[in-house]
């Protein structure tokens, strides 16, 4: 596992673009009309976009109390130091525990059983092996205390016990989160646009204009908002 894991860490950007193609492949619906009724669709999106936008928040007040470089050196796993403060201190992997709810999230929303059923899964082998062999890497370089850390804190469930007091202590940083985060909000939210548009008819009644109207206006501002954020980040008038 760990040998796989090594090796998925070289290649998991391009993992989420797969992820996110295989959204739009064509599949049986989880949830239908004949077994909901009419308003069928409302199930998908109402509990597709809870889970999804659970799993950005986590992924935001992470990144904005103790943010960690999960990107690796030479595209092998590295860590200058072992970092346990903010949502760390309630979860080992808070980062993929956010990765995993936004993917989970867009899944049901795509009302896809084909990514439920299959893409899911082998994400989260993927994700498994990949943590192994960060976990391996990170208990040869900081020893004891990796493991006094491990004995303490779950690896995926967020111990939810004390994140209050955690938020109180330290300062959220609201920069660091957008400057972090815009590549991935900007994919995560034109996925959700495309696929309320393209998926739900019902959303525009049926009517093809206005949904390729609504669709390019969202994708318009959603651009637009990255491309403002990014030159702000390349041009240094913004940093954390």
């Amino acid at each position: 596992m760990i040998a796989i894991g090594n090796f998925f860490f070289k290649y998991r950007n391009f993992l989420f673009i797969f992820l996110y193609l295989a959204l739009f492949i064509p599949s049986p619906k989880v949830f239908r009309p004949e077994a909901l009724g009419t308003a069928y669709y409302l199930w998908p999106i109402v509990l597709g976009l809870l889970i999804t936008v659970s799993g950005q928040l986590i992924r935001g007040l992470t990144i904005g109390l103790a943010y960690i470089v999960r990107g690796g050196r030479d595209k092998k796993v590295y860590a200058d130091k072992l970092v346990t403060e903010g949502v760390f201190n309630h979860c080992r992997n808070p980062l993929y525990v956010g990765n995993i709810l936004m993917l989970l999230g867009v899944g049901i929303l795509s009302n896809s059983l084909l990514f439920l059923a299959v893409f899911m899964p082998l994400f989260l082998f993927i994700y498994q092996a990949i943590v192994l062999a960060e976990e391996n890497f990170l208990r040869k370089k900081f020893g004891a205390d990796f493991s006094a850390y491990c004995s303490r804190v779950n690896r995926w469930l967020i111990k939810f016990n004390g994140l209050g007091q955690t938020m109180k202590s330290m300062r959220f940083n609201a920069k660091r989160w957008v400057l972090k985060e815009y590549n991935t909000q900007y994919v995560w939210l034109a996925g959700i646009v495309l696929l309320l548009l393209l998926n739900y008819p019902e959303v525009t009644r049926g009517d093809t204009g206005l949904r390729n109207t609504l669709l390019t206006v969202a994708l318009v501002v959603v651009t637009a908002l990255y491309l403002f954020v990014r030159y702000l980040k390349k041009s240094g008038k913004m940093v954390d």
